[in-house]
């Protein structure tokens, strides 16, 4: 006869990467009973000073009202406002895997869409990827 073990499973984390220009965000999500945030191994408030950039950060969460998470990141490159997107951008990422009905709320969003903008090279003969020298007649 076969024994049937019943073991409860430990809720493991949700893993997912953002990106924005240079900037790529290790994302992993844990279900928790207060919500919490670690970059980097640094507070939320420490590492993103600004509200706007906080805002940024939070409204993933806010925006799929998704509850409490622990979320603990892993950023590098890139500046301290496309670091906020690609964490937003994985932080999405992981609440749809997650959960599939926050699809529709993150996806009319924007918030799953990578953002192909990103700095263009620069042209030789030109001063920048567009600008030329003075062109002059004479």
């Amino acid at each position: 006869m076969a024994t049937i073990k019943t073991e409860k499973k430990a809720e493991r984390y949700i893993e997912a990467v953002g990106r924005r220009k240079t900037s790529v965000a290790r994302v992993r999500i844990t279900p928790s009973s207060k919500g919490s945030f670690k970059i980097n191994d640094r507070d939320l408030d420490s590492y993103f000073p600004t509200a706007e950039l906080r805002k940024i950060v939070e409204e993933a969460v806010n925006k799929a009202k998704a509850g409490h998470f622990s979320v603990s990141v892993h950023v590098k490159g890139g500046g301290v406002h496309s670091q906020a997107e690609a964490l937003r951008q994985g932080i999405s990422r992981a609440l749809v895997k997650h959960d599939e009905s926050f699809k529709t709320k993150l996806k009319t969003a924007g918030f799953l869409k990578r953002d192909p903008r990103a700095k263009e090279r620069r042209k030789f003969g030109l001063k920048k990827a567009r600008k030329a020298p003075q062109w002059s007649k004479r």
